[in-house]
């Protein structure tokens, strides 16, 4: 592998794994909303559900990015293996087992979210709930590997991340609501809606007459029969 360095790469792992951080952040406390059935007439909760999966896709960006650039960059030899599969890194073995392992994690809730009209509810749901396992983990795996997350802005937004997600939990196991049975918060973008079905009057069926049945004899009483005149020969 061709040796390529560059403070250009540094400071924009250093940057990206910041910003990745903060987007994780918004994308949790996005999915608590969404899983507590938050949403209003100004904004609802469809709304919030596309813009948690639409900040989720951009936090995979930054992170690809996060990751391109550790890799390539020759100053810290971690080797792209070690993006993927935990402990194999030969610098800081254990913080970067850390963030693989948060990616592995990061990724299969990523594809889950994408496959969620495929899957079984239950299934899903399994899956995503790695999604705060993940979360802790990159939370430590910032702490021990960013050379800034120890002192000034970086630990400022470190602490108010974790502040953040905290909330976020606590309010998301005390506010929790009653869910229905296979009830899922589907993205109207993502689902075909079934064409209504126009529910017409039923139309009365038309007597028709018996022809076997015999038909009522007149009464004469009714129409007496006037007296014709007698003829003379």
């Amino acid at each position: 592998m061709i040796a390529l360095t560059s403070p250009y790469l540094w400071y924009t792992t250093r940057a990206t794994g910041l910003v990745t951080l903060v987007l994780f952040t918004l994308v949790v406390s996005l999915g608590t909303l969404v899983a507590n059935r938050v949403g209003g007439t100004a904004v609802g909760r469809f709304e919030l559900n596309e813009l948690h999966r639409t900040i989720a896709s951009v936090a995979i960006v930054f992170l690809g990015i996060h990751i391109v650039t550790t890799v390539i960059d020759s100053y810290v030899a971690t080797g792209p293996l070690a993006a993927v599969v935990p402990f194999v890194s030969p610098y800081k073995r254990l913080p970067v087992a850390l963030g693989t392992i948060a990616l592995d994690l990061m990724v299969a809730v990523w594809i889950s979210s994408l496959l969620k009209a495929r899957i079984a509810n239950t299934s899903w749901r399994f899956i995503h709930w790695f999604s705060w396992l993940a979360y802790a983990i990159a939370l430590v795996h910032a702490l021990a590997t960013g050379t800034d997350s120890r002192h000034g802005i970086g630990l400022v937004v470190i602490l108010a991340c974790l502040a953040a997600v905290a909330g976020a939990a606590a309010w998301r196991f005390t506010a929790r609501p009653t869910r229905a049975a296979g009830r899922t918060a589907l993205s109207p973008l993502g689902v075909t809606p079934e064409p209504r079905r126009v529910q017409r009057d039923p139309v009365p069926p038309r007597a028709t007459p018996d022809r076997g049945a015999e038909a009522p004899a007149r009464d004469a009483t009714a129409f007496p029969r006037r007296p014709q005149p007698r003829r003379h020969r």
